[in-house]
């Protein structure tokens, strides 16, 4: 039963990639902490050295493991990258408009994630790591799918 279920969830983008996202925001927190509680490193260098070693993460396995794409690499890096500068800006805004309307950050905070995480599948799957066309075939309904 449970080997029947995990089946289910590996066979599920949505699913790979919100365990993708929960693995990389606990790399990002775990090595914050570790470098600027451990090591004594200053939050304004930890904090970058742990977001991007996160995101190198979270780009390596939602490209292999969750899309399973084999588009052009760089291409789909500088995508990724594009989508990471759009998202801390949007982010940004939401934030400060939801405190500014006296929400709260925290309200904003959430909002935001929920936002990022919605159009950022969207965007993985039909932008970023979209396959080529070679890379695709039809089903027996007609439909084009990635090859598998």
């Amino acid at each position: 039963m449970l080997k029947r279920h995990s089946k289910i969830v590996l066979d599920s983008e949505i699913a790979r990639f919100i365990m993708v996202g929960g693995v990389s925001f606990v790399i990002d927190l775990g090595l914050l902490m570790l470098l600027h509680e451990v090591f004594l490193v200053d939050l304004v260098l930890a904090t970058p050295i742990a977001f991007l070693t996160s995101l190198g993460f979270n780009y390596a396995l939602q490209r292999i493991f969750t899309f399973r794409a084999d588009n052009g690499k760089s291409v789909s890096f500088i995508k990724y990258c594009l989508l990471v500068v759009f998202n801390t800006l949007a982010i940004d805004v939401i934030v400060n408009v939801f405190d500014l309307l006296g929400a709260g950050y925290q309200l904003g905070k959430v909002v935001s994630t929920i936002m990022t995480t919605a159009w950022n599948f969207l965007l993985y799957k039909h932008w970023i790591f979209k396959p080529n066309a070679s890379e695709r075939e039809q089903n027996d309904e007609g439909v084009v799918v990635p090859r598998q």
